[in-house]
């Protein structure tokens, strides 16, 4: 088993998200990956939209992750530090989501990558798989 505390590599996103039980992956019109829990995205790979951009160039960000979040205010913990490679745009106001570019994920460690796509996991997934996974892994499985 990798070391929690090591860098995240993009890699890690897939298996992670794949690893959540009930788990199924659709893909989108450019075959990127969607993984979802009861047809319901928790973690969903992007296609190049004019909202995530290069500031300078303008050039549409190609490597996007869509995560999903409980609620408001982990979005805002997630978003509020200028250094957080977790941001928002006016698009996804109101969304219980954050967004990370694929080449920022190893600013995270594992650890952190981790608890994120688990907490978008149970954000989606019915309540009953929520408890039972909580029930089998506990929060400790988070951190």
């Amino acid at each position: 088993m990798p070391s929690r505390s090591r860098r995240a590599r993009l890699a890690d996103v897939h298996d992670l998200a794949g690893a959540m039980p009930h788990v199924t992956v659709e893909y989108g019109p450019a075959g990127n990956p969607v993984y979802q829990v009861g047809r319901k995205s928790f973690v969903y790979f992007r296609t190049p939209r004019p909202d995530a951009a290069d500031p300078d160039t303008g050039e549409r960000y190609d490597d996007v992750i869509i995560i999903w979040v409980p609620s408001e205010d982990d979005k805002l913990a997630l978003t509020q530090d200028p250094g957080s490679p977790f941001f928002t745009t006016p698009h996804f106001r109101g969304h219980l989501s954050v967004l990370v570019r694929g080449s920022r994920i190893p600013e995270l460690t594992l650890g952190e990558l981790a608890e994120v796509v688990q907490d978008a996991w149970l954000s989606r997934a019915s309540a009953t798989r929520a408890r039972r996974w909580l029930a089998e892994n506990g929060p400790a499985a988070q951190g």
